[in-house]
């Protein structure tokens, strides 16, 4: 397994953020009743983890 950057362009953390979106979004649907997640809960989902970003990590731009 490739550790760090180097020479990836920043893939390897692209791809680390996207499996952890994915997994913070499995545990919610998880926690959820509903067969499916409204997307109020997604929004709700993806919001609270770009709050948690340090500035200018975010992914806007």
């Amino acid at each position: 397994m490739a550790t760090g950057e180097s020479g990836t362009g920043g893939h390897d953390s692209t791809a680390l953020d996207e499996i952890d979106l994915a997994g913070e979004l499995m545990i919610a649907a998880s926690a959820s009743r509903a067969e499916r997640l409204a997307a109020e809960q997604i929004d709700q989902v993806l919001l609270r983890r770009d709050d948690q970003q340090p500035s200018g990590t975010g992914t806007d731009g």
